[in-house]
């Protein structure tokens, strides 16, 4: 049976991914991100207090929040003990996808080639996160290695954006991660919230693709 998340995923088409250099941004960014109906976030371990942020926001009913960037077992459960519904790896990681199991949340591995999307599923990777996307192929390769795994539940992420999206769901990808061009740190830091609700608007917009 494919976790329960799944469903909600492809629902929403898009994962936005806070990654940022002070947890004051990463706050900003998820507040902003949730008036514009954003309601699935990710928040990166390689942002300050990270763990802090998945605490606070967990507990909002409307959110569903998980943990991006997973170095190993020991982040793993704390992002789970915070609330975090789902754990995120840019690689083969069968001990963090036994941690959130084990919890009942999403695990998404990271894989790029063949011989990694089938660790990644054999470890027990529920989503596989293709990445580095873009300057692994991009959609192209999405379709390719979706004629190998019919069955896999994939995520590109690093280097996508609204307007490359819909190519990728196109390919064969159950959903998108979208970091940088959504959640734009400059544009954060200098106040302009119209840049990032713009921008999660052309995200929100391939809900309706």
């Amino acid at each position: 049976m494919p976790h329960p998340l799944i469903a909600e995923f492809r629902r929403a088409r898009v994962v936005p991914v806070i990654r940022t250099h002070s947890a004051a941004h990463a706050t900003t960014a998820c507040d902003w991100l949730r008036a514009e109906g954003m309601h699935i976030l990710e928040i990166t371990l390689t942002t300050p207090d990270a763990v802090g942020l998945i605490r606070r926001l967990a507990v909002e009913p409307d959110l569903v929040i998980g943990a991006g960037t997973v170095p190993d077992q020991a982040a793993a459960e704390a992002c789970l003990a915070a609330g975090a519904r789902f754990l995120v790896t840019p690689w083969v990681a069968p001990e963090i996808a036994a941690a959130a199991r084990a919890a009942g949340a999403c695990a998404m591995l990271g894989a790029a080639t063949p011989t990694e999307i089938r660790a990644a599923l054999a470890a027990g990777a529920e989503v596989v996160k293709i990445f580095p996307a873009a300057s692994f192929g991009g959609p192209a390769h999405v379709k390719a290695v979706r004629a190998v795994f019919p069955e896999a539940v994939f995520c590109p992420t690093g280097g996508v954006d609204a307007a490359n999206a819909p190519a990728y769901l196109a390919a064969g990808a159950a959903f998108v991660g979208i970091g940088g061009k959504l959640v734009d740190e400059a544009a954060i830091a200098a106040g302009n919230r119209a840049a990032i609700a713009r921008a999660a608007r052309d995200a929100l917009g391939l809900m309706q693709a």
